[in-house]
């Protein structure tokens, strides 16, 4: 059984691909690498360039395995369908290009849902006419991504969108087919829900293809969640700590990956704010050594 750990853009505050804050694609290829890490996430589709050999180049140059992209997109809007659907071809062409096997898909960030992350008890839901059309949008990009490109495709439950709390993903699981769709499991968003991620990955080993890394800091979370803070605003409070410094553990979701048989990527996404100064590639470090400490190579 061979685990692997890469990291992502997002861990370098790149949540979009044209925010003017963000650092350069070089920068991240090259402190990653510096950081100790054999792989990187695509990040949104249009940081990295999207010209095969630029960026088969420049993933070479640092020896960096493109390890898979996110798909970061509303799709809990259908009049926003052409944007989802023209970003998810885009990054499963980017991803084919470079040898890369995972697709994740999270529906992004709704009004709606926003004043409610960590609170599912108060969260709005949909009816069910916009739920079928909902659950079936996200099915088509899984096929597309399955069935045209060859990709392993995971769903990502992430804050404040419609896909947050854990009976929302586990009804989606049971609603498509798990041949097209399985899980990206992204252990602080689920943590940041309100619900226990080692408990969800036992229940739902089989289906997890590729995993996230995130900490959550229990005080942080308390307050935000509290106050209805933003995602951002959290992200900029430091409600990602790094990993082993807060409630998650990640003994325990070792355990559980090697119990079930695990192969493959596991990524660090510790989301920050790139306008706070931090120093990204210290964190980045600090993240793998935790990991090597306690099993992961």
């Amino acid at each position: 059984m061979t685990i692997r750990i890469g990291n992502a853009p997002c861990s370098w505050g790149v949540e979009f691909a044209s925010d003017p804050r963000n650092p350069s694609w070089q920068t991240v290829l090259k402190e990653c690498a510096q950081a100790g890490y054999k792989g990187i996430e695509l990040g949104p589709v249009g940081f990295m360039p999207e010209d095969p050999a630029v960026l088969a180049e420049a993933l070479d140059e640092h020896d960096l395995e493109l390890i898979g992209g996110v798909v970061f997109r509303p799709f809990h809007d259908p009049a926003q369908w052409d944007d989802v659907l023209d970003a998810s071809v885009r990054t499963c062409k980017a991803l084919v290009a470079h040898g890369a096997r995972h697709l994740v898909l999270i529906d992004s960030i709704s009004p709606r849902r926003a004043p409610t992350a960590g609170r599912a008890g108060e969260a709005e839901q949909m009816g069910p006419d916009e739920w079928r059309a909902f659950r079936d949008r996200i099915a088509h990009v899984a096929r597309l991504g399955a069935e045209e490109f060859g990709l392993t495709v995971g769903i990502h439950a992430h804050a404040a969108g419609f896909i947050d709390f854990e009976p929302e993903l586990e009804r989606l699981l049971d609603e498509v087919d798990p041949s097209v769709l399985k899980i990206c499991f992204d252990t602080g968003h689920h943590t940041y829900a309100g619900f226990d991620p080692v408990a969800f990955m036992k229940r739902h080993a089989g289906r997890i293809s590729y995993m996230h890394f995130k900490d959550i800091d229990t005080v942080v979370c308390a307050d935000v969640v509290a106050n209805r803070t933003g995602f951002y605003d959290a992200c900029g409070q430091g409600i990602f700590c790094n990993l082993g410094k807060g409630s998650v553990d990640f003994s325990a979701v070792r355990d559980v990956l090697v119990d079930h048989g695990f192969e493959g990527w596991c990524t660090v996404e510790q989301d920050c704010d790139p306008t706070l100064g931090g120093r990204p590639v210290v964190d980045a470090i600090a993240n793998r050594e935790y990991l090597e400490s306690i099993g992961f190579k």
